[in-house]
């Protein structure tokens, strides 16, 4: 048999059957923690009318997911490499069904605050399974970096498809609809799951460190808790305690794994220049992300008067640009290099964000439905590339953790960009002069939000309310403008960054030998 025939025949048996239809059922899970988290906002009108809670307890609703989440990413990752990534996966798919019903069928604010925290437990257990079973599932480095690209694309499809899906059920069924489209899709995880995707854990594990759990439990959750405060209320002593506590327990976390002979997160891995440059763009292009869409999205319907349906839709052009350019992202950083493909995607986003500071209340759709693609190709091919270089950098046994720094980077990301770039916003929309002649309460709710405007508007004479949303519509795009042009701004020097710790970085070619 010639060398050729003996690579071939090695190839074939290193390639496992049914990955393709392992990685389907992967990709389910990721669709649906995306969805999640962006299809309760349409939800909110309708779940406040039914629990009428505080507004304190609205708050802690909409967050907690996303504070639990951020908070046990890492724990979750590294005990997913202890006991088995598919049997974490599993259990946690299993155990969001089951909580999705609880959200579903929630009677009291307390009860949804308590069924949104267990549904971020449950969520944590499943992305870093998902990136660190492909890691696993497909030695072919090739058929991993389209397989990745595939796992990025739903990630952005479903965060795309939430307010999309959110609407066309709230326009049919009650509220709690919203959550029990989970249970069909957790089914067929468990059930195919079973059957197709083959287990995989770190051979010989230390001990799961419960005190560097908690420390990054109380660390994350400390630091995203600040960051959204500082954005909703400007800063304050209780702002200042949770930051600096929660910093401090990053601190003593990170020191803990240094000294421990089976970290929880090997904190080594961040001497690897390719792996500390991919994590780094991720965080800083998903802070300057976060802000447009958010802001983005209340632009389309509060200023330009879209209902919530067409204001999903309308922000589909990123989602395709996503996924179109998430698939071919591999094959391009091999045709060119990592860096000039991760650089350019970066620098294309910062672009689009520049071409947002034009966008006024009468643009048309056209330039905006543009703008939404230039930011989803950029993201595809930048995201996709960079979860390859994480994953590429980290030897197999660690790829649970590898997979849990880069999520934690984009949650960070993202409560980083809502906070920064919200306060920006938050700050130029509070300026706005109130017309003569509008009470002082009225004012004081206007300029609470663009949404308490719009409210506040409806109890005044039609000529006077007009002219009150008018004026806070003109505010809410000035911030809109300035927040984006930071945004491009941080993006632009992102993708001169990237140019640089990227160098010399490059995808795997030939078959890994497990």
């Amino acid at each position: 048999m010639t060398s050729i025939d003996q690579r071939t025949e090695t190839s074939d048996e290193l390639r496992r059957p049914g990955r393709w239809i392992a990685l389907a059922v992967l990709v389910l899970a990721v669709l649906l923690v995306a969805v999640d988290a962006t299809v309760l906002g349409l939800a909110t009108p309708f779940l406040t009318e039914d629990l009428q809670p505080t507004g304190t307890q609205l708050l802690w609703i909409g967050d907690v997911y996303s504070f639990v989440i951020a908070g046990l990413l890492v724990s979750m990752g590294s005990l997913g490499d202890r006991i088995g990534r598919k049997k974490l996966l599993l259990s946690g798919a299993t155990a969001f069904g089951a909580v999705s019903v609880l959200n579903a069928y929630a009677s009291s604010p307390e009860m949804m605050i308590l069924a949104r925290a267990l549904l971020g437990v449950a969520g944590a257990t499943l992305m870093p399974s998902t990136l660190a079973l492909i890691r696993n599932l497909f030695n072919d480095p090739r058929e991993r970096s389209f397989a990745i690209g595939i796992w990025g694309a739903m990630a952005s499809a479903g965060a795309a498809v939430g307010p999309v899906v959110g609407g066309f059920l709230l326009q049919h069924f009650w509220w709690g609809s919203v959550f029990l489209i989970n249970l069909p899709v957790m089914v067929v995880l468990v059930v195919v799951g079973i059957r197709m995707i083959p287990e995989s854990k770190n051979p010989a594990p230390g001990p799961w460190d419960l005190a560097s759990v908690a420390l990054s439990l109380i660390g994350m959750i400390s630091v995203v808790y600040a960051i959204k405060e500082l954005a909703a209320h400007g800063a304050s002593g209780e702002v200042a305690v949770f930051g600096i506590g929660g910093a401090g327990a990053l601190y003593w976390f990170a020191r803990r794994q240094l000294k421990l002979p089976e970290p929880l997160l090997d904190m080594r891995l961040f001497h690897h220049r390719g792996f500390s440059g991919a994590v780094l763009a991720d965080l800083l292009t998903i802070l300057g992300l976060s802000g447009l869409v958010f802001f983005l999205s209340q632009f389309l319907q509060l200023v330009q008067g879209r209902g919530p349906l067409e204001a999903g839709l309308a922000e589909l052009p990123a989602a395709v640009g996503s996924v179109a350019c998430g698939l071919v992202a591999g094959m391009t950083a091999r045709r060119f290099s990592v860096r000039s493909v991760v650089s350019a995607g970066l620098a294309a986003v910062g672009v689009a964000l520049a071409g947002v500071t034009f966008v006024h209340q009468e643009t048309g759709y056209p330039l905006i439905g543009l703008l939404l693609l230039v930011v989803g190709i950029g993201a595809g091919f930048a995201f996709t590339v960079t979860a390859d270089v994480i994953l590429s950098s980290v030897p197999k046994e660690y790829a649970g953790s590898a997979s849990a720094v880069s999520e934690t980077a984009y949650e960070l990301g993202a409560a980083l960009g809502i906070a920064l770039l919200g306060s920006i916003v938050t700050g130029v929309y509070q300026d706005f002069v109130t017309p003569n002649g509008v009470p002082a309460e009225t004012a004081a709710a206007a300029h609470e939000s663009l949404g308490g405007a719009v409210e506040a508007a409806h109890g005044l004479p039609e000529a006077q309310g007009d002219a009150l949303v008018s004026a806070a519509q003109a505010s809410f795009v000035d911030g809109l403008h300035i927040a984006s042009g930071v945004g491009a701004v941080v993006l632009l020097a992102t993708a001169v960054a990237s140019w640089f710790l990227l160098r010399g970085q490059a995808l795997e070619e030939g078959i890994e030998h497990p």
